[in-house]
């Protein structure tokens, strides 16, 4: 079968698993996932598709909430069904489980030599942990889903923290995802609505990806670009239901966030699902581990960096361009300065930042100059596609139509911790998003304060 723009809205999700579809983006695509059981009573059919998938033994790993909420059921049904597996629950930690060396090297650990599957009960943090643990160990990893929450399910990315800083790491998806919709509908709605606030996040993520494709040439993918917006789509039109935990709609928004993980998967990046929004989130995740401070769902945080550079990108279309300017400011740029505001926001994680940006060269005269350039050669191109974006109030009218936060104090982050996610957390990663593109021209400082006029006012 071939993947084109045609064909998409008439395929079921388990039609992009099990083999190599051709595209017409010229790239065939892949996942090495082999099942995808999304129904009710689906908790009951686990010993039967690790079976089916050749394994023999599992190391069931889950936290204290996880487990209640499902895990004990899969161990039930382990038992019953004779399926040999080892627990490993996260029995002391607190509500928010970090995924951090000490959580990896509790798996690792408790993975017998003879243990063939990592079977992660739970959602974003313990599905990033089996995925990396498994990866590292060489063997498999599926995942029974607790809740809707986020979109990584399928993803071939794992997000760690390690030293306070947030790092994804290159792994393998899971080879199946077992979500019962019966123990689905039932999650704390927080994390329901985290996981539709997430689909909101692909709002920015695929204007990021587009310029990148107009500035620096980056491949782009129509077709999963289209899955993509058929997620967004389908978690859109079901919010009223999901709001009222209706199965079939929570099955809806389940398999929009697993089809956003098969497109991060088919183009081995995040791009169809991560951009500029996700960047803010990382930074806040970061702060509040600095501060101690308990964190904030993913996709609520995602949410409300999606209402921050959906205006960013309102101000763009809105703003006329002196590129003599940004070359002169380019050439101006003083490294002493940015490594002295590295290490003021990143604290100890600094260190870290600053050698990744050595590595990639980041901060290259020649390469800013040329990125330059390309936005001059493209800018009726480029403003037309911030002009595409939704507006911010539209994405704050729907993060409220589902009782979601929209605004950064909602869940602490104050005025300032939003400006300085504005300035600072293009450094989290080296991919090219909005908040670069203004950096670029010059602009992120002054679009940064006026955002900040705007969040005071709105307090």
């Amino acid at each position: 079968m071939k993947l084109t723009l045609e064909n998409i809205d008439g395929l079921k999700i388990t039609d992009y698993i099990n083999g190599t579809l051709e595209c017409e983006c010229g790239k065939p695509h892949s996942i090495p996932m082999k099942k995808i059981v999304v129904e009710p009573g689906a908790v009951q059919k686990t010993a039967q598709v690790l079976r089916e998938l050749g394994y023999t033994k599992a190391l069931l790993v889950a936290d204290a909430n996880t487990w209640q909420a499902c895990g004990r059921l899969v161990a039930e049904v382990l038992e019953k069904e004779s399926f040999s597996y080892k627990k490993c629950v996260f029995e002391e930690q607190p509500d928010d489980l970090v995924p951090d060396e000490a959580a990896a090297g509790k798996i690792f650990i408790q993975a017998d030599p003879d243990v063939d599957v990592i079977l992660s009960v739970g959602t974003g943090v313990l599905n990033d942990l089996g995925k990396f643990v498994s990866f590292r160990l060489g063997i498999d990893a599926v995942i029974v889903a607790t809740a809707p929450s986020m979109d990584g399910f399928a993803s071939k990315g794992a997000a760690l923290i390690v030293g306070d800083l947030k790092t994804s790491y290159n792994v393998t998806c899971p080879k199946a995802v077992i979500g019962d919709t019966d123990i689905l509908s039932q999650a704390p709605m927080p994390l329901i609505i985290a996981g539709w606030s997430d689909i909101i996040g692909k709002y920015s993520a695929l204007a990021d990806w587009q310029l990148s494709k107009i500035i620096n040439g980056e491949f782009y993918c129509d077709v999963t670009v289209a899955m993509v917006k058929k997620s967004i789509k389908t978690c859109m039109d079901n919010i009223d239901k999901i709001k009222e935990r209706d199965p079939e709609a929570v099955r809806n928004l389940m398999e929009g966030l697993i089809l956003t993980g098969i497109a991060m998967s088919f183009v081995g990046i995040s791009r169809p699902a991560s951009g500029s929004e996700h960047h803010l989130s990382h930074y806040w995740e970061m702060q509040f581990l600095f501060q101690h401070r308990k964190a904030v769902y993913h996709g609520t945080k995602v949410g409300i960096g999606t209402t921050i550079t959906t205006r960013l990108y309102e101000l763009l279309a809105a703003s006329e361009v002196d590129f003599a300017a940004a070359r002169e400011k380019a050439g101006a740029f003083d490294e002493k300065h940015w490594t002295a505001r590295v290490e003021k926001y990143y604290c100890q994680c600094a260190g870290e930042i600053l050698a990744l940006s050595r590595q990639d060269q980041r901060n290259s005269l020649e390469d800013k100059l040329r990125r330059i350039a390309a936005i001059e050669a493209h800018w009726s191109e480029i403003q037309a596609v911030a002009g595409e974006v939704a507006p911010s109030s539209r994405i704050k009218e729907i993060l409220r139509s589902a009782q979601a936060p929209d605004k950064p104090q909602a869940v602490g982050i104050d005025c300032q911790m939003a400006v300085d996610a504005i300035r600072m957390a293009k450094e989290v990663r080296n991919r090219y998003t909005v908040l670069g593109l203004l950096d670029d021209l010059g602009l992120l400082e002054s679009f940064a304060e006026k955002i900040g006029r705007e969040l005071e006012t709105e307090a």
